[in-house]
């Protein structure tokens, strides 16, 4: 008679502080059926990603030699990002070698994006989040928000709850700022719903948190949901500022703050449905009803009793963060964002100078002075996703490359030139495509930067008021939803290991293509209604 082995019963907190980018297949738990399909899929991203890069390099093309260079290179290293044929970090960083071994560029100029200021927001953002988990005050949060009328009785509820708070919030804050500031409690309410399964026996004794759909579905909400928040005002995100500046360049007509902030919001609205209806849908939650949660979250409120010092000192250290970050925007409130002070305060206040300022206040606020004990030891911030970090570095390099080298502007205009675009209609739909197309790969910023610019020339030759196909470019621009390296958002949400890359692959793209559609209907509407570009 043989004795089956004890099943060991999973720890969610353990399992959610300990989350990685990148799991092999022995680090996770899959089914037979799902562990054949990501061998079968990893194997094929091995041998097509060169198959692809080599062929392309092949093809005669009619384009500068670094140019077709670059776009071999970025295929192939699509494909591994895809495929996960090697961990996503290190395709991103294969590709980087590469690119310099072809000699696309010097390796200065290449590697000189790494020191972003994106960069050193992932670096400390990650640092005060690991103290959020660690000291307990990310789960304080989450039960708050759980505790909302209405927010905590259904997964739907908390989902759209947390998407509703966070597209508020990256109206004002940065994108990226609001993600890294409400990753911890996204986590939080992950580890709560995780454990009520766990409790209620709906889940194996063994299961793994970081695979449940109702996770996915949060992360991505709190994702996709700051780049819809971002477009309500023109503060909200990098492109529109990008954007605006361009329009007013070449049309001589000024986008006022409560002008876009009117032409954005029903848009912004419909925007946040669909995504709610999208994620929920593609994701759909393991339990729809959490049942007595109202009771557990009021007992769970009050065993977790005062504030300890660590989590104080957590606190202190995220407020001043937090103010920090927002304190920009209010100053573009009252003086405007064209303003000196704005200017001044905007670029001393950079979101990555703040976020490591955050951080470092963790290793000097006491825990225990006698002891000289603080919040956060090193080996605590050492083990952040550097996985991220290393991914988010080498997108925003095969981006900057793609701009210095002219190899998206020689995209653009081709494709412009071989449709044969006369019609404002036929131009906004080109403009949308294009700059959703380019922001999978780069930054949105670089996508505005580098977009905009095409379309503008691209509706004056065909006589076209380039007001319409431009605003609908800035506003595309935040639409790359696809894969990590789209956004930081993108990169946080999937640093959180909940995220497998072929699920926010089939969120990205639908959403990116009801996105286009919203965009390319309403946006002219509303400019209409609201008199602008006339």
């Amino acid at each position: 008679m043989t004795t089956k082995e004890p099943v060991t019963r999973t720890d969610v907190d353990k399992a959610l502080l300990g989350s990685a980018t990148y799991r092999s297949l022995g680090e996770q738990r899959l089914t037979p059926a799902e562990e054949r399909f990501e061998k079968a899929r990893r194997t094929i991203g091995l041998f097509l990603a060169p198959v692809v890069t080599i062929v392309f390099l092949l093809l005669p093309l009619n384009i500068p030699p670094q140019q077709q260079t670059l776009a071999g290179v970025l295929l192939g290293v699509i494909v591994l990002w895809v495929t996960e044929a090697v961990p996503i970090p290190i395709g991103g960083l294969l590709g980087v070698a590469v690119v310099v071994f072809l000699g696309v560029a010097p390796v200065d100029d290449v590697l000189g994006p790494f020191g972003s200021s994106t960069i050193f927001t992932f670096i400390g953002a990650f640092i005060l989040a690991q103290a959020m988990l660690k000291h307990g005050l990310a789960r304080r949060f989450a039960f708050r928000i759980l505790a909302l009328p209405r927010a905590g009785s259904s997964t739907t509820g908390v989902i759209i709850a947390f998407g509703a708070i966070t597209c508020l919030l990256s109206a004002f804050v940065s994108n990226t700022a609001t993600v890294a500031m409400l990753l911890p409690t996204a986590l939080g309410i992950l580890g709560v719903i995780a454990k009520l399964l766990q409790k209620q026996g709906k889940v194996e004794p063994d299961f793994d948190p970081l695979r449940l759909k109702v996770g996915a579905a949060i992360m991505l909400m709190l994702a996709y949901a700051a780049s819809v928040g971002g477009l309500l005002t023109p503060v909200g995100s990098p492109p529109n500022l990008i954007g605006r500046g361009l329009i007013e360049e070449a049309t001589g007509e000024r986008i006022s703050f409560a002008q876009w902030s009117l032409m954005a919001a029903p848009i912004c609205l419909l925007m946040f449905l669909v995504l709610a209806l999208v994620l929920i849908k593609l994701n759909k939650p393991e339990i729809k009803h959490i049942d007595g949660v109202d009771e557990y979250v009021a007992r769970e409120r009050e065993e977790m009793g005062r504030f300890s010092r660590a989590e104080k000192n957590t606190l202190i250290a995220f407020a001043v963060t937090v103010t920090l970050w927002i304190f920009p925007g209010i100053i573009a409130l009252i003086f405007g964002n064209d303003s000196d002070i704005y200017g001044t305060i905007s670029e001393r206040l950079d979101e990555g100078t703040v976020a490591v300022f955050g951080a470092a206040l963790l290793f000097l606020l006491p825990t225990d002075w006698q002891s000289r004990e603080f919040t956060l030891r090193w080996r605590d911030a050492a083990a952040i996703d550097w996985g991220t970090i290393v991914l988010f570095g080498t997108g925003i390099i095969f981006g900057s490359l793609l701009a210095d080298t002219g190899l998206a502007e020689t995209i653009g205009t081709s494709v412009a030139d071989a449709l044969g675009l006369s019609s404002i209609i036929a131009i906004t739909v080109f403009a949308v495509l294009l700059a959703i197309v380019v922001s999978e790969t780069t930054s949105n910023t670089a996508s505005a930067a580098v977009v905009v610019p095409i379309v503008i020339p691209v509706a004056v030759a065909a006589g076209v008021n380039p007001f319409v196909p431009a605003l609908a470019a800035t506003f595309a621009a935040s639409f790359g939803f696809m894969l990590p390296v789209s956004t930081p958002q993108n990169a946080i949400a999937y640093g959180s290991g909940a995220v497998p890359i072929t699920t926010m692959i089939r969120s990205g793209v639908t959403f990116d293509i009801a996105g286009a559609i919203l965009i390319i209907v309403f946006l002219p509407l509303m400019i209409a209604l609201i008199g602008l570009g006339s």
